[in-house]
């Protein structure tokens, strides 16, 4: 299911007048108008701020940012799911605390294992197969598990605010990307179809893996362990490694993207900050300083002073939601 194909089919069925506004899904606020003259400044050759399309790169977070992540990241709901799975069929994977925890759905316990006890976890529930079994399993999960509050599929939820935007900026010329600390093979099994954007434009946390002929066939296995982490510092990393441009349009949610924003906005010429404040707790959830997922703190902190635009979803967004 293409929620990019799905949102623009709906907007093909509006009147012409609303045609004319790209984000029909964001109130008329300052947020929305300085996003949008942005885009217009950078794709018109006649301002000065006007920006070439092979330089109109875009990167976006993905947990938190285009989905949901409460109450815990989806893809390590997913790796809880297959490591209950696992261990139904072999109690003697259970080889440590953190693993028993999770086994029993003990989620605080998993967190309080720190990184150290999530990689227990992704381990057992990510490696050992090859990327293609991996990445089917991953698709049929996320069009199949409901999350646990809103019984929602986890393609569902999704912003719709953030698919216009992803879109506006594509028919503006712009080049989207997906920076996330998610897995990158999690993420490729589900977000080129979600998003509409392709497998090649989504950088991400990375496993170990390597080369193997299974019953004749090539295929790419997935080991246990971290190869790359493409959180903080490591996001312009990624960046500069898979795309060899600063972006000049960034969109984040939380902390873990503070150094992705500061390298964008850094560069010489036009750039902006976005950041989704999450603070809407009836249509989603509200949290920011002190929650446990997406924490965000030194980016509301440091917003007004570097330029960069909160997104604020109670005021900015009428709906959450595709449908």
């Amino acid at each position: 299911m293409n929620m990019r194909l799905l949102a623009t089919a709906a907007l093909s069925a509006l009147p012409f007048a609303a045609l004319a506004d790209p984000l029909p899904s964001w109130n008329d606020t300052p947020t929305k108008a300085a996003i949008i003259a942005f885009v217009e400044r950078v794709s018109d050759p006649n301002t000065a701020e006007f920006v070439p399309e092979e330089a109109r790169i875009a990167t976006f977070d993905n947990d938190g940012t285009l989905w949901g992540e409460q109450p815990l990241y989806f893809q390590l709901i997913y790796a809880l799911d297959r490591l209950r799975e696992k261990a139904e069929a072999d109690p003697s994977i259970l080889k440590s605390d953190a693993l028993k925890a999770a086994a029993k759905g003990d989620t605080d316990t998993v967190l309080a294992s720190g990184q150290d006890g999530l990689l227990e976890i992704l381990n057992v529930s990510h490696s050992g197969m090859s990327v293609e079994a991996f990445q089917g399993d991953v698709a049929d999960w996320i069009a199949t598990a409901r999350h646990p509050t809103t019984g929602m599929t986890y393609n569902q939820m999704i912003y719709a605010p953030m698919l216009e935007l992803l879109d506006y900026l594509e028919t503006s010329g712009f080049q989207t990307w997906i920076v996330s600390g998610g897995g990158i093979h999690f993420m490729r099994a589900f977000a080129s179809e979600t998003y509409g954007i392709p497998v090649e434009r989504i950088i991400g946390s990375a496993t170990p893996t390597r080369y193997e002929v299974v019953d004749g066939v090539p295929v790419i296995i997935k080991d246990p362990g971290i190869a790359f982490v493409d959180d903080k510092a490591g996001k312009p990393v990624g960046i500069d490694s898979h795309i060899g441009r600063r972006p000049i349009f960034v969109g984040g949610n939380s902390d873990g993207d503070f150094q992705m924003l500061e390298y964008a906005t850094a560069g010489d010429g036009p750039a902006l900050g976005v950041i989704v404040h999450h603070t809407d707790a009836e249509r989603e959830f509200a949290y920011d300083r002190e929650s446990h997922i997406g924490k965000l703190e030194k980016g509301l902190d440091e917003a007004e002073q570097r330029g960069w635009v909160i997104i604020d979803m109670q005021n900015d967004w009428v709906r959450i939601w595709p449908q």
